[in-house]
Formats: structure tokens, sequence, C-alpha cells
């Protein structure tokens, strides 16, 4: 899987959102809570709400809700694969982006 293009950007972020999402990729277990959420926000997700210690996450495009638990440390595998597997159906499905 290519690295998709993510949201307009400043600067040097570009940079470290494909080293992000190249880490993703690699090591879903090995990213930290704030890396997803920074990762999630660059691809058009936006924080929505907190409901006890979870972070919901919505994208206008993208159908369903994402929710991250709030922790310290890596997450779980399976939260990042869900954010990748969403990343890929809004690429895959033609967003109208400009």
């Amino acid at each position: 899987m290519a690295v998709p293009p993510a949201v307009p950007y400043k600067g040097d972020e570009m940079g470290k959102c494909d080293k992000l999402f190249e880490k993703a990729l690699q090591s879903p277990a090995s990213l930290r809570f704030t890396e997803l959420c920074k990762l999630a926000e660059r691809y058009g997700f936006t924080f929505q709400r907190q409901q006890g210690s979870h972070c919901i996450y919505k994208h206008s495009k993208y159908p369903r809700i994402l929710t991250f638990p709030k922790c310290v440390g890596t997450v779980k595998a399976n939260y990042v694969k869900q954010l990748l597997e969403a990343i890929e159906e809004l690429e895959l499905g033609g967003s109208d982006e400009e």
C-alpha cells in the first residue's frame, strides 16, 4: 500500500506524516496514542468528543466513526488497522479532495 496523500500541510509536517503512516503499516502495535490521533487528523478525521476514556473521530466522507481508547504508551494494533482500513477506503472511494 503506497502512502496516500494527506490533507494540505505546512513545511516539514508532510514528512512526519509519511513516516507515521509507514510506521503504522510496518508495525501497528508500536504506534502511540498521540501518533494515532495525529495520523487520523492528517487524513481528515476530526476529533468530535471524548466519551469516558475513548476519543471519537469522524470524517465527512466516511460513514463510520472511529473510537480510540486514550492510553499512555502504545495502542493495540487493531485500532491502528481500523484507521488504515478507513484511510484506504477513503482513497479507493475517490474522495473529492481539493
